[in-house]
């Protein structure tokens, strides 16, 4: 009997481990933008990982302690799912200290595909929501 009720305390942690770790994965896989406050003294600002549901863009805005989105200082094509080490390119100067929000776009509503087409405000390329939320994240340039 104790061999029996040994086995299946083990099975019945195994099943648990399992499922803590299938809700990690699945975590790791929802849309989002994952990166870290760096220096763009290279002309680039970079997410570690962006997972996008569908083919869009990685799309910098400048922003400030009011978190609304500003203009556009660079953006960069993602692929449908998990992206890792994305690289998109300044077109304008940041300067250390400035706040960047780091946010996931469409490629929908465009008259080109593979172009980025969005301005502020616009609706071609524009941001994605999940359950209302913009996906995005917000850096501070050093």
């Amino acid at each position: 009997m104790n061999k029996h009720v040994k086995l299946s305390t083990l099975l019945a942690a195994l099943v648990a481990g399992s499922l803590t770790a299938g809700a990690a994965v699945a975590g790791e896989h929802k849309a989002g933008v994952w990166s870290n406050d760096q220096s763009v003294a290279n002309g680039v600002v970079s997410a570690r990982k962006v997972v996008a549901e569908d083919n869009g863009w990685l799309v910098v805005h400048r922003t400030d302690e009011a978190m609304k989105p500003g203009p556009v200082v660079a953006h960069a094509p993602l692929r449908a799912g998990q992206n890792m080490d994305v690289a998109a390119i300044l077109t304008e100067d940041v300067m250390p200290g400035d706040m960047l929000m780091l946010m996931v776009h469409s490629e929908a509503g465009g008259m080109k595909t593979g172009i980025f087409e969005y301005t502020l405000g616009a609706k071609e390329d524009g941001p994605i929501r999940k359950d209302g939320n913009l996906v995005m994240t917000t850096i501070t340039a050093k």
